[in-house]
């Protein structure tokens, strides 16, 4: 069995990618309540704080900040797409490995995962997340995206309302 390695930081805050199996489908927006409710869940029982979210068709970006002393964010996933796949009707398509350890095929197993380093690793990873949908060709601009933390940092006065905006930057590079 394969090995991986993570790196868990006491109170640090993470940058993750957690994909669906099936890449080609809308299962993450098309049942985005479903999915706020396990966040929220499993928030109540095990408190992180979301610093920026993005929810796509077929994956999620978000960087996490865990509670001092606390290193554990794999427990937070699993129960997060646990809740999550227990709520949704079954019918999606299921390997055979999966079917023999009793698991649905919603979910990649694995998710990526970086520690972020500092105020700069931070900010660069928040504003890749809100790029995402434009970067994909789900929105023609950020604040057209309805599933992500950008209109709540707006608020908080982080960015601007038009931040990165197509129609009023000249090629700014979000490390495509």
């Amino acid at each position: 069995m394969t090995s991986y390695r993570r790196n868990f930081v006491p109170g640090a805050s993470f940058f993750f990618t957690v994909n669906l199996a099936d890449r080609r489908t809308n299962l993450l927006i098309d049942h985005v309540e479903l999915l706020r409710s396990a966040f929220r869940d499993v928030r109540n029982r095990h408190p992180f704080s979301i610093e920026a979210i993005v929810v796509l068709p077929d994956h999620i970006h978000a960087v996490w900040s865990l509670p001092e002393g606390d290193t554990d964010y794999a427990t937070r996933w699993r129960q997060i797409k646990s809740a999550f796949s227990r709520k949704l009707p079954p019918g999606e398509y299921i390997s055979q490995s999966r079917l023999r350890k009793g698991e649905r095929g919603i979910w990649q197993r694995r998710y990526w995962e970086h520690t972020l380093r500092d105020e700069d690793d931070l900010t660069r990873h928040i504003d890749y997340i809100h790029w995402n949908p434009v970067k994909h060709g789900h929105a023609p601009s950020i604040g057209a995206w309805p599933y992500s933390s950008f209109a709540r940092m707006v608020r908080a006065g982080v960015y601007a309302a038009d931040w990165a905006d197509p129609a009023t930057t000249d090629g700014m590079d979000f490390g495509e």
